[in-house]
């Protein structure tokens, strides 16, 4: 079963649009109405609707770890940190991690891109 993705309101609109064209199923925080969630709710959406969540935001890398020390799930979180990385970058290795892994490999787990 494919990785389906949750992107984060920082997320260049690019990315999104490149994943779909290669037929990588994602979600942004816009069109989800997300907007104004905070980053631990940002999280709980991704997770409630079954999504790995991608972003920029170091603050994700704290919440996930917090999750993981204390043994509260996630779905798994895909961060980048935005100048070690460009747009087709991000776009060729979310779509591996979208077609080559499982929701069960990802769950609780941080991914760094690149990869």
């Amino acid at each position: 079963m494919p990785v389906a993705l949750y992107l984060d309101v920082h997320i260049p609109r690019a990315i999104p649009l490149g994943l779909r064209v290669r037929q990588v199923d994602v979600l942004t925080a816009q069109e989800d109405g997300g907007e104004r969630l905070s980053d631990p709710q940002l999280l709980d959406r991704a997770a409630a609707l079954g999504r790995v969540l991608f972003s920029f935001d170091r603050h994700f890398l704290i919440e996930a770890v917090r999750r993981q020390q204390q043994g509260n799930d996630f779905s798994g979180l895909v961060y980048a940190y935005p100048l070690a990385v460009s747009i087709g970058g991000c776009i060729q290795d979310l779509e591996i991690i979208a077609k080559a892994a499982s929701p069960e490999e990802m769950a609780n787990r941080v991914q760094f891109l690149p990869l």
